[in-house]
């Protein structure tokens, strides 16, 4: 069956996501709150451009593991693919709001550049799920089987005509 853009967008940005979370492990696993997140000594840059924390990490981690276990679903990547571009929007105008080298509730730092990352991965979720229809298209064949929209809904029994004389005789045998 072929994937929808929703759930394309889950599985890449599922993948993304726990690779970031993973990775940003490796740069920092600092669980400041409050003012700490603000001090140099408790985030750093994953590949040299994007704030990270092990909050930030953490909620890396949730995230992708949400995309990919929803991207196997028409409806379940949809409702990813929108719940994620209408919460990366917020973040992102929040993230505006706040500025740059501060953090969203005192636990997540966030740059310039998270901003507009955030608000990439909000635009993208937005337009897989627009381009995405409700539901599946329908199809006669699903992985080699009928489509159940091709079973009918009383099975009959194919019953074969056996001439009187062969039903005595298997009777009687």
């Amino acid at each position: 069956m072929r994937k929808s853009p929703a759930q394309v967008y889950a599985l890449v940005f599922g993948l993304t996501l726990l690779l970031a979370g993973i990775l940003g492990f490796f740069y920092t696993a600092d669980f400041s709150t409050g003012d700490a997140t603000k001090d140099p000594g408790n985030r750093d840059a994953l590949i040299g451009l994007f704030e990270v924390n092990g909050w930030h990490n953490v909620v890396h981690l949730l995230s992708g593991l949400l995309g990919l276990a929803l991207a196997g679903s028409w409806r379940g990547a949809r409702l990813y693919a929108w719940g994620f571009g209408l919460t990366y929007l917020a973040v992102t105008a929040w993230g505006f709001i706040v500025g740059d080298g501060e953090s969203i509730l005192g636990l997540i730092p966030i740059n310039t550049e998270d901003n507009l990352l955030h608000l990439g991965i909000s635009l993208l979720g937005i337009g897989a799920a627009l381009a995405s229809p409700s539901a599946p298209p329908p199809t006669t064949v699903d992985g080699g089987r009928t489509s159940p929209a091709f079973i009918p809904s009383v099975r009959r029994r194919a019953q074969v005509k056996t001439p009187p004389e062969r039903r005595r005789e298997g009777a009687s045998g």
